[in-house]
């Protein structure tokens, strides 16, 4: 697989990635013992196999050190998977590396061995121009540092993580804990751990089972439509059912309650693509088929294809021919196969009609189930087998089930057989059973649950992770019953739920992308007009790149009064897209929007001040968010809101405070001061009124029922 290309022209952003430091262990006594050809000689095809590795799994070589190389994983493009993809290649390096270690010794030369050091965490990045024509795309901060003394402290032959890593990659990797290590450059100690192989974990939902499932919810129609469809098919009436929604809302969960129900009689086959796996032709059907034929890891290849042969043996002679075609893509084929040497297309059709012919034959023995995950990153040779299948189902005893985001795009449609199932997120009702069997049901966490499905627009995995990523920091504990521990001023994202939204926004056209950067700035809802004058487009552009994020379903379009205004479908993509820009960025945005809200929106100035006031703030112009934080608090007031006024009098006298106090300013600031705290203290004299007033009735409730 090519290299993924730097982006052009990029001014840098703040991204979330994964780096990967390697080096190959010795090469400097290896150099001064051998003439330098020589010594290239060996060196080059070790870090031509490290590149390889890098770019099977899309990462992003930085640079070759000469003897090593800096690669980095979540960038340019993010992947919602970077810390795995980073392992994996790492592992693969080392399997590559101890490979050609062994041709070395057959040569009479002395090994080679590699350490490699990963680390996860957020970077700015952006295209330096080093030359005419050539820009080299940079990381820069603490991460790429990190990962580098990693790499120096890993045992030779080895690979070290730091604890950052080795928590979102747990379950798809195994660990060994190497202790706490003093790193240099690093006031604290570091927890280090060795990377020994993979792990059981494939997928996200076996992640969430292995910490124990949330309750199901919200999607019983779904589930009663598939149980129907099983039924049709039993009859010989075949189905094709497909499950479709963004990350996080269910499919996979569906899915898996529909096994766990039970399919009495029936022979359930399961199988996924995997989002770096179309570097790998047929690999789902690999999995499909050894789970058909019942192989372990640990048959080798005579006992693969005594279970294969046999298997087909008993079920039909007349599929006799489709062996060689099946050992060769299980690869247990004798050495002198005649398939290899076919022309690859007439391979692929007589291999994925041997599937087919294998799969519709074993239907008439017993009703099959043909489970087929995540159809978004499914490689072209397992596509053209589901397209085949699809077209002879009609008859047959298979209910094919599968599930995709929505840019996956198909020709089934037509078919009289196939149901889609659209699987939108929870509403607030289904949002709040889920919460409710989280952290119970009591009345004090009730603002936070509400926070939280506001956050998420009620999608499962996004309130899942939230709930554990509050868990892991400390802010709830559970001691009997769930208590949250510390004051919430908002919600981090998770590393996961941040993966997932930064992955989607990387996929966008780069003009689409930057607007949705400035629309994140702007807030949740904004006007039309207000976009046109602080993206500064013309109205012709503005239209389709707006109309891109709306079928990318980023904003949608919502009524309003006298303008087109829009909404962020997800308050969390707002969040992730805002957070990406670089401060300066978003420090100019800000500006801009608070004087144009300022300069043309009256309505905006009379009655939501605070907004004003917020941009001025973000854009670090205190002086000019003051008397906008006072108006919104005397405006609060009026409105009896006094918890409201209070916060938003706190932010103005925050600003003063940390105001320089020239020599001219101190008079204006001490009567800035002064009316921000008289209007202060009626706010708070008047909520102190209201919380005695419901603590008296409180007790006089308390009276009346005694």
């Amino acid at each position: 697989m090519a290299e993924t290309p730097a982006p052009e022209n990029l001014e840098g952003e703040r991204k979330t990635v994964t780096a990967l430091f390697a080096d190959i262990k010795g090469s400097t006594e290896l150099e001064q013992d051998l003439d330098p050809e020589e010594a290239r000689g060996i060196i080059d095809p070790a870090l031509k196999l490290m590149i390889a590795a890098v770019n099977r799994y899309d990462g992003y070589v930085v640079q070759s050190t000469g003897d090593g190389i800096f690669a980095m994983f979540g960038a340019p493009v993010a992947h919602e998977d970077h810390p795995q993809r980073a392992l994996y290649a790492a592992l693969r390096m080392q399997e590559d590396l101890r490979r050609y270690a062994a041709t070395l010794r057959e040569r009479g030369r002395a090994p080679l061995e590699i350490r490699v050091g990963v680390n996860t965490g957020e970077v700015v990045v952006r295209a330096i121009q080093t030359a005419a024509g050539h820009a080299e795309y940079t990381p820069i901060g603490h991460t790429n540092n990190l990962a580098s003394r990693m790499q120096t402290v890993a045992p030779t032959g080895s690979v070290a993580a730091t604890e950052h890593t080795r928590r979102l990659c747990e379950g798809y990797f195994t660990f060994r804990s190497l202790g706490p290590t003093r790193v240099k450059g690093v006031s604290e100690a570091v927890t280090v751990h060795e990377v020994t192989g993979l792990g059981p974990l494939r997928t996200r939902l076996q992640a969430s089972a292995r910490r124990g499932l949330s309750k199901f919810v919200g999607r019983e129609p779904e589930l009663k439509q598939i149980k129907r469809a099983l039924e049709l098919a039993k009859n010989g009436r075949g189905q094709l059912v497909a499950a479709v929604g963004e990350a996080g809302v269910g499919k996979s969960r569906l899915f898996f309650e529909f096994r766990a129900a039970g399919q009495p009689g029936c022979l359930v086959l399961e199988t996924l693509s995997v989002s770096h796996g179309k570097a790998s032709a047929y690999l789902p059907l690999v999995d499909l088929l050894k789970n058909y034929f019942e192989i372990t890891p640990d048959d080798d290849a005579r006992q693969r294809r005594e279970k294969i042969g046999g298997k087909i043996l008993i079920l039909d002679r007349a599929l006799e021919d489709t062996l060689p075609y099946l050992f060769t893509l299980l690869e247990v084929a004798e050495s002198d196969d005649q398939i290899a040497r076919l022309d690859p297309e007439i391979r692929r059709r007589r291999t994925l009609d041997a599937i087919k012919r294998l799969l519709l034959r074993e239907s008439l023995h017993q009703p099959l189930v043909v489970l087929f995950e995540d159809l978004h990153w499914v490689d072209e040779g397992s596509r053209a087998l589901l397209n085949l299948l699809a077209e002879s189902l009609g008859t047959a005893r298979v209910l094919m089930l599968v599930n995709y985001r929505p840019e996956f795009t198909h020709n089934w449609g037509n078919k009289t057989y196939y149901t889609q199932l659209r699987l939108d997120p929870l509403g607030t009702e289904s949002g709040e059973e889920m919460l409710n069997a989280l952290l119970g049901d009591g009345a004090e966490l009730a603002p936070l649950k509400q926070l939280i499905v506001e956050k998420t627009e009620g999608n499962p995995l996004f309130i899942e992770e939230i709930v554990q990523e509050l868990f892991e920091q400390g802010t709830l504990v559970r001691n009997g019953a769930v208590k949250l521990a510390k004051s919430l001023a908002t919600i981090q994202i998770p590393s996961t739920v941040q993966a997932v939204l930064a992955s989607r926004i990387d996929r966008l056209p780069p003009e689409q992308k930057d607007l949705l950067q400035t629309l994140a700035i702007i807030g949740k809802e904004f006007p039309l007009r207000l976009v046109r004058e602080v993206s500064g487009k013309s109205d012709d552009e503005l239209d389709g790149l707006l109309a891109g994020l709306q079928t990318a379903e980023f904003i949608y379009e919502q009524p309003a009064v006298g303008d087109v205004a829009y909404v962020f479908k997800h308050a969390l993509s707002q969040q992730v897209a805002a957070g990406s820009a670089l401060m300066e960025r978003r420090r100019v945005l800000h500006e801009r929007v608070a004087r144009v809200l300022e300069a043309q929106f009256p309505e905006t100035v009379e009655t939501q001040p605070e907004l004003i006031a917020h941009h001025y703030t973000e854009a670090g112009l205190g002086a000019q968010a003051i008397p906008y934080w006072q108006r919104a608090g005397e405006r609060a007031l009026q409105r009896s809101a006094n918890l409201e006024a209070i916060d938003h009098l706190k932010k103005g006298l925050e600003l003063l405070g940390s105001r320089p106090d020239a020599q001219g300013r101190i008079a204006t600031q001490e009567a800035q001061r002064y009316s921000l705290l008289v209007v202060l203290g009626e706010a708070q004299f008047q909520a102190g009124e209201f919380l005695e007033a419901r603590e008296t009735l409180l007790r006089a409730a308390d009276v009346a029922q005694s």
